[in-house]
């Protein structure tokens, strides 16, 4: 699930090489951790928050239930 996380984040920032994940865990539940630049936060937040809401619909279907989607500073 990383890798794939890792695969659609890298191709959405102008800066992939700062791109980071990590598995982690909130309130007792799994969460994948996004490390972008600051510049690409917005990016992979997108409008309105449409497009991590996307990439979690994609690892949704690609897993049965996809951990929450944490994009850290």
């Amino acid at each position: 699930m990383i890798d794939l996380v890792d695969y659609i984040v890298r191709a959405l920032v102008a800066d992939p090489d700062a791109v980071s994940v990590s598995e982690g865990e909130r309130r007792g539940e799994p969460v994948i951790r996004v490390q972008v630049a600051e510049g690409d936060r917005g990016a992979v937040i997108g409008r309105q928050g449409r497009t991590v809401r996307a990439i979690e619909t994609v690892l949704s279907a690609a897993r049965g239930r996809a951990p929450g989607l944490e994009i850290a500073d």
